[in-house]
């Protein structure tokens, strides 16, 4: 699956390295700590999924979202945030978002839902 691109935007650099540390093994990630390098990343990769923080330096993680979509991104998101008081599922469903996970991560979860969102489904219809 490494031919599979994750870009991961998240200002605090501790959390970055995790996400890098747990997905390198399985997927080629690229790392963003801004909505600003997160574009030029996005630009340059054309990722599988996004996971992308709520609360970023220069933007808001669902206004990114957005703005991902516009440029013609149509893969899965994660949202994740230390503030789930601050997202509602309206909002959510409006920009695509496949899961929301709240800080602190439980990693094992979370790397679940990341494998299951990147493996190909296969569609009853075509079964022999």
């Amino acid at each position: 699956m490494l031919s599979k691109k994750i870009i991961v935007v998240e200002d605090e650099e501790s959390i970055r390295k995790t996400f890098n540390l747990i997905l390198n093994k399985k997927y080629r990630v690229y790392l963003a700590k801004d909505g600003q390098e997160a574009v030029q990343r996005f630009q340059a990769v054309r990722p599988d999924l996004l996971i992308v923080d709520l609360k970023l330096p220069d933007i808001n993680g669902l206004e990114l979202i957005e703005q991902f979509r516009e440029l013609g991104y149509r893969g899965e998101a994660i949202l994740i945030s230390a503030f789930p008081d601050l997202v509602n599922i309206e909002q959510l469903t409006r920009h695509s978002v496949s899961h929301f996970f709240v800080k602190p991560l439980d990693l094992d979860v979370l790397s679940r839902s990341i494998d299951f969102l990147l493996t190909p489904k296969v569609d009853p219809e075509k079964r022999v």
